[in-house]
């Protein structure tokens, strides 16, 4: 793979939060990915990008009074909604490593007059939180773009309070690619070329040493996205592969949701 994966990632998602990659959100693709129409009503248009693949806010059972920490926080969709359900005596901690999603970020939360949140820029490989913050630690199709997924778990393990939760939504692969897609930076920072074999995935969770780790649900990824939807093509990469690639991936690809315990 030609160039760092990293700064290409940094500039498509820096791209993104300027608004000139894949289109914006739109109702119907935020409902595919689990988000409920009251909850997207409640949050500003400008936290909700469309670039996850579930709602690990939702997933993750939140109770009030919380601490939760969000890893590659984007937008701020999930951090939003986080707020909402840990309360005023909670808290929300948002982590990214692109300047401009934590400048969007942060402007959506003074719009949505979220006083307990706050927005971090760093990299989740190297949180730029304190040992056992967390109730809990979510993350929305962002692991996968790591360099160093094991250690990004060990990270949220680190982070988390004993008794804390894990709940991540992410993309994994049943099947190897081949070379030519792996290498694809396209491919890549659209969170495709980087993913983990699925059992690969879940014994890194395992090997940071959570317990308890297990598969709340499993989509094809092509269940998420219509065709025609710009992020298919725009933050996928999808314009340059065959047919056959196309079909490759729509068996291969699907997004994950993880709960596990620390």
């Amino acid at each position: 793979m030609e160039g760092d994966p990293r700064t290409e990632v940094r500039r498509r998602y820096a791209q993104a939060a300027r608004g000139g990659c894949c289109g914006g959100a739109d109702a119907g693709r935020s409902g595919r990915l689990g988000y409920s129409r009251q909850e997207l009503a409640s949050i500003p248009e400008e936290a909700d990008l469309g670039l996850g693949c579930g709602n690990p806010a939702a997933m993750g059972e939140l109770k009030a009074g919380e601490t939760v920490v969000d890893l590659g926080s984007g937008g701020g969709i999930d951090c939003l909604l986080a707020a909402r359900r840990v309360g005023g005596e909670g808290r929300v901690i948002g982590v990214d490593m692109t300047p401009e999603m934590i400048e969007r970020a942060r402007r959506a939360a003074s719009k949505a007059g979220a006083a307990n949140v706050e927005f971090r820029l760093g990299e989740i490989e190297h949180l730029p939180v304190a040992d056992g913050t967390a109730d809990v630690v979510i993350s929305n199709c962002v692991i996968n773009l790591s360099p160093d997924k094991r250690q990004t778990f060990r990270e949220a393990y680190r982070i988390l309070k004993e008794g804390g939760r894990l709940a991540v939504s992410d993309i994994v692969l049943l099947e190897e690619l081949p070379p030519r897609l792996r290498e694809s930076m396209e491919l890549y920072a659209g969170c495709v070329a980087g993913a983990m074999i699925k059992g690969e995935y879940l014994k890194a969770i395992e090997e940071a040493g959570f317990r308890n780790v297990a598969v709340v649900s499993e989509k094809r990824a092509g269940e998420l996205l219509e065709p025609s939807d710009p992020a298919a093509d725009c933050c996928g990469g999808a314009r340059s592969l065959s047919q056959e690639e196309l079909r490759l991936l729509a068996r291969a690809v699907v997004s994950l949701q993880v709960r596990a315990e620390r």
